[in-house]
């Protein structure tokens, strides 16, 4: 008999400020992003702190009243973790560490430790290990108090290095080493994409948890791992795809999130070389998420990052079965219509018309909710592409009715 597996989630307190670029409603939202991820992580978010600011303190993030106030909760609850929605710097870290006797992470340092959990491959666990890498380098003073004092003894006396020297300079040199070992498996990953021939290419990008894996595995009959977390999908998945007789391949890239830290952009590089080197790009957006305008805003920030901005890209409105909106009553006069009272029609009467009737598309993956009309506009995309490439060709891919009625005799 099989036993059940006991998750034993550790007692986490998250932290955030309300400054002048970020209101309470905003920081709400990012806390609410920021207690999913620590879920992901393996932390059960017992208390929520945050402090109006305008500007975080240089020193230790939050203002001394607050510290000494979260100081107490942790003592009292027996916290084991501290989670800061903002990447703090090496000395705030420090300085915090200093007062709270607990592990302090920010965020940066929540979403490397998820990507740790998830990597698989030896070339994922490569590019996640050089991040935290990179990471580390200038907080190993904060972690290692022991190391700042150099050895005394026999042999130990007159000039030489520190233990915290030593560290930086092994982390330098595996820095190096990983860098080098991601340059052949860029340099490999170079040469599979360049034997897959002049084949149209299409990248599913979008924010994290917004359902990519589920339209691949339902347009590509594949098996991409799928599940209600962030971060799901970390190696990239290619599959060739054929809608009628037409093949092309489709990438299933890792998701995107708002403040993606540096360090995972620049060693998640080849990652990324699947979107900047398709022909054409599906983004994806989960419409049923409150905040899905800022999630656009976060892939496309992300998308200029990487120089991949320039691309074609036709929207892709998903989980629409499970889109509900706020209503108002008929005799209720006080309430104000807001973007949240907005059904699927009136949505797309707003800015989603001005992206092109045929650029955007609302669809179910799990439930197979206008696949059709998808299938549709996939196929004719690419194949525009493909005839445009290969004029000849023109005869060899009909229009997708046509190619239906030729099905159907």
């Amino acid at each position: 008999m099989l036993e059940k597996e006991i998750i034993n989630f550790e007692k986490t307190a998250i932290v955030g400020v309300v400054t002048q670029n970020q209101s309470e409603d905003k920081l709400k939202e990012y806390l609410d992003e920021l207690e999913f991820l620590t879920f992901t992580a393996g932390g059960e978010v017992v208390k929520r702190f945050w402090q109006k600011m305008d500007k975080p303190n240089p020193k230790t993030f939050l203002g001394t009243g607050k510290i000494d106030e979260i100081n107490l909760y942790v003592k009292e609850n027996d916290i084991s973790s501290l989670v800061f929605d903002d990447e703090l710097t090496p000395s705030q870290q420090k300085n915090i560490s200093k007062i709270i006797d607990c592990k302090i992470l920010d965020r940066t340092n929540l979403i490397l430790d998820i990507f740790a959990q998830r990597a698989e491959t030896s070339y994922a666990r490569t590019q996640v290990e050089l991040a935290q890498c990179i990471y580390l380098l200038p907080r190993l003073s904060g972690l290692w108090t022991h190391l700042e004092r150099q050895k005394g003894g026999i042999g130990m006396r007159g000039p030489g290095e520190t233990e915290i020297e030593t560290d930086r300079r092994i982390v330098r040199d595996r820095i190096s080493l990983l860098k080098e070992k991601i340059k052949a498996i860029d340099k490999q990953m170079g040469t599979q994409r360049g034997n897959r021939g002049a084949m149209v290419r299409l990248a599913l990008v979008g924010y994290t948890n917004v359902g990519k894996s589920t339209l691949m595995n339902a347009i590509g009959k594949s098996d991409v791992f799928v599940e209600n977390k962030l971060f799901a999908t970390l190696d990239t998945t290619v599959r060739k795809v054929v809608i009628k007789n037409l093949p092309f391949l489709l990438s299933d890239t890792v998701g995107f999130i708002r403040k993606l830290p540096t360090q995972l952009v620049d060693s998640f590089k080849s990652t990324l070389d699947e979107v900047r080197e398709a022909d054409l790009l599906l983004h994806v957006v989960d419409i049923s998420h409150p905040e899905f305008e800022d999630h656009i805003a976060s892939v496309n920030q992300t998308l200029l990052d990487i120089k991949a901005n320039d691309k074609p890209v036709i929207m892709v409105f998903n989980k629409i079965d499970a889109y509900k909106h706020f209503t108002i009553d008929d005799d209720d006069l006080i309430t104000e219509k807001t973007p949240r009272h907005f059904t699927l029609e009136e949505w797309k009467t707003t800015w989603m018309s001005r992206v092109g009737e045929e650029n955007a598309l609302f669809i179910s993956a799990t439930e197979k909710e206008n696949f059709e009309e998808f299938r549709e506009r996939v196929y004719e995309a690419v194949r525009q592409i493909h005839i445009t490439r290969f004029p000849y060709n023109k005869f060899l891919y009909p229009d997708y009715k046509d190619a239906v009625e030729k099905e159907e005799k």
